[in-house]
């Protein structure tokens, strides 16, 4: 894909406009974050913003966040965003600072290397299958809450493959409840209000206990069996570092809250999504099904036919793009740098999104407009423009299983069903930790070739 942008020696500095007595921009972040940080952009690359007591700056400009995701032991992995998930899900590798970071990138990578990707694409495709088979002609599903279930049985089989009742394990509920906590959490940056005993602070306790006693339980059967399931929780059980060391049961429990996370949340916005650009691009919908009926004819989608769905690889990429799950993030300077040329203290946060850099024209020509086309040519867009998994030595360690999930439950789902939904309004985004739509419903008709 080929973008516009070209590089610059000087990178302009301002504040945000709006700043309230007190409360700053918080107002403006909690009640249309998405329209504000998206808005950030036309007034510098480096945007100083005050959300209640804490100024932060925002990285506008792509070579800034290439500079912030690279630089990771300057730009480590903190701030209101990462401390806030941190607290919620545990110091797994999306969230360890860098002093973690090595270790468990090295230990955790052979449970990502390219000779398992098949082994789990042929559970996540079995799981799809087993799911959308239950579907019936003309049923009308809550698209977020269905992606939801579906994901959630692809991803705890992938890590669970041993538990015979894996996709029923109440992971989903708890995950749903934390993940909304977060986002409360990181909206309402104030001292202490976590801790309140309201109700919402309780159902989040309650909500990450289950997730440790599930995971517990599951980390004692394990072990019990000693078996290598061929599985993430096996390869989690049976890592070892270069001193002969394994992960003790709560960074695995911290390690498999993460895994939960991405594989379910980011996969089924990701999906969510899909649905109703298709529905709003039905010249794409109709080359999609063409693709689909002469590579599967009607059978659930393998790992082996992803190489001959071009387009549905682009599909999820340009989704990816117009909705990053991950759309806002943090980093704190750890000593007294410079960014763009302007003085950044130790101690200082730094935000980036993704949902801003890929909503730049000058990156992304017509930027709000669904082109799958435009990932057609073969040039890599410039580093730090396109960043729905990162970038650098922090690059998220599952992107090739996410988008494999995502592509084998695309194809499989399209191939036989066509999703029409039917909101009364346009599905807005949720004022979420993730990127995922509000709630919509959808008719799902048989496709007949």
């Amino acid at each position: 894909m080929t973008t516009h942008y070209r590089p610059t020696a000087q990178y302009t500095s301002a504040t945000a406009p709006g700043a309230l007595p007190l409360l700053g921009h918080a107002p403006a972040f909690v009640r249309r974050p998405f329209d504000f940080v998206a808005g950030l952009a036309a007034h510098g690359d480096l945007v100083k913003v005050r959300l209640g007591p804490l100024d932060a700056y925002v990285a506008c400009h792509p070579d800034l966040v290439r500079r912030l995701l690279t630089e990771d032991r300057t730009y480590d992995k903190g701030g209101i965003i990462i401390d806030k998930v941190r607290e919620a899900f545990g110091n797994g590798l999306a969230t360890c600072p860098a002093a973690d970071h090595r270790r468990q990138r090295r230990m955790l990578q052979p449970a990502f290397h390219r000779d398992r990707l098949p082994g789990y694409a042929a559970m996540m495709a079995e799981e799809i299958a087993g799911t959308t088979a239950r579907w019936r002609d003309g049923d009308v599903v809550d698209v977020p809450a269905a992606m939801y279930r579906l994901t959630t049985a692809v991803t705890a089989r992938c890590l669970f493959a041993a538990h015979e009742r894996a996709g029923s394990l109440p992971v989903h509920e708890f995950m749903n409840v934390v993940t909304r906590g977060v986002a409360r959490r990181m909206m309402m940056p104030l001292p202490g209000a976590d801790r309140i005993p309201t109700p919402g602070n309780r159902r989040f306790q309650r909500a990450q206990r289950g997730l440790k006693e599930i995971t517990r339980r599951l980390i004692a059967d394990y072990r019990a069996a000693g078996t290598d399931h061929r599985d993430l929780l096996s390869t989690l059980l049976t890592t070892r570092d270069e001193h002969g060391r394994g992960l003790s049961d709560g960074e695995i429990h911290d390690q498999v809250v993460t895994f939960l996370l991405a594989g379910m949340e980011t996969t089924a916005a990701t999906l969510s999504w899909t649905w109703t650009l298709l529905a709003a691009n039905p010249a794409v919908r109709d080359r999609l099904n063409a693709e689909l009926d002469t590579v599967l004819d009607g059978r659930p989608a393998r790992h082996e036919d992803l190489p001959a769905l071009p387009l549905t690889s682009r599909i999820i990429s340009e989704t990816l793009r117009l909705y990053p799950p991950a759309w806002i993030l943090s980093r704190t300077v750890t000593a007294d740098t410079e960014l763009g040329g302007h003085p950044l203290p130790a101690g200082t946060t730094v935000l980036y999104s993704p949902y801003l850099l890929h909503r730049r024209a000058d990156l992304f020509p017509c930027p709000d407009r669904f082109d799958p086309d435009r990932w057609l040519t073969t040039a890599r867009p410039a580093p730090g423009t396109y960043t729905p998994f990162g970038l650098g030595a922090r690059r998220c360690i599952g992107d090739t299983f996410g988008t494999t999930e995502a592509a084998l439950a695309l194809a499989t789902i399209a191939g036989r069903w066509t999703v029409t939904p039917t909101p009364r309004q346009p599905v807005r985004p949720q004022r979420s930790s993730s990127m995922s739509p509000r709630p919509f419903q959808a008719t799902l008709t048989r496709r007949v070739r």
